[in-house]
């Protein structure tokens, strides 16, 4: 298991420098699925996504006994799955123009989480309610975590 999770924290790493590579300036043509960010709000909140997706890969790791480590890096593999989706493949479908993030979404996260939440569930150290009650939590913190991350940015690099 812990090479998968060194896997999951290299799938989410290439997936966050892409978006913070091309996101920022993609996000300044009108958009329902982007709402217009500055390079150096998005930087900053994606290396605090990126943190926590660190801290909560190697919680589990090293204390797998521990059912709220357990759950939230679940929700992190979940939310990670269902983030190439929603928004960048259906982004990128709707607004037929490549959403930043997709080809990392579709070819790291999916297959490498997926793979984690297979063997999580093949050994049974999780059942499918943990995994989508978890994923449903954590993405929701997630979510409501970027709005605050970007205007912590804009507070604390008010000239950037």
């Amino acid at each position: 298991m812990e090479h998968l999770i060194i896997f999951f924290c290299f799938a989410i790493t290439l997936h966050n420098i892409e978006e913070a590579i091309w996101l920022p300036q993609w996000s300044q043509k009108p958009s329902k699925f982007q709402m217009a960010v500055t390079p150096s709000e998005f930087h900053f909140a994606v290396i605090i996504i990126t943190i926590l997706a660190y801290l909560s890969a190697f919680s589990y790791l090293y204390f797998p006994e521990s059912d709220l480590a357990k759950w939230i890096f679940i929700g992190f593999l979940g939310s990670m799955v269902f983030n190439a989706i929603f928004p960048h493949l259906i982004a990128t479908i709707l607004l037929k123009t490549y959403a930043p993030g997709l080809l990392t979404g579709l070819l790291l996260n999916i297959p490498i989480n997926s793979l984690i939440i297979y063997e999580l569930l093949e050994n049974h150290l999780i059942i499918w309610k943990e995994l989508i009650i978890s994923t449903v939590i954590i993405g929701i913190i997630l979510l409501s975590l970027i709005p605050l991350l970007f205007k912590m940015s804009r507070k604390l690099c008010p000239y950037t």
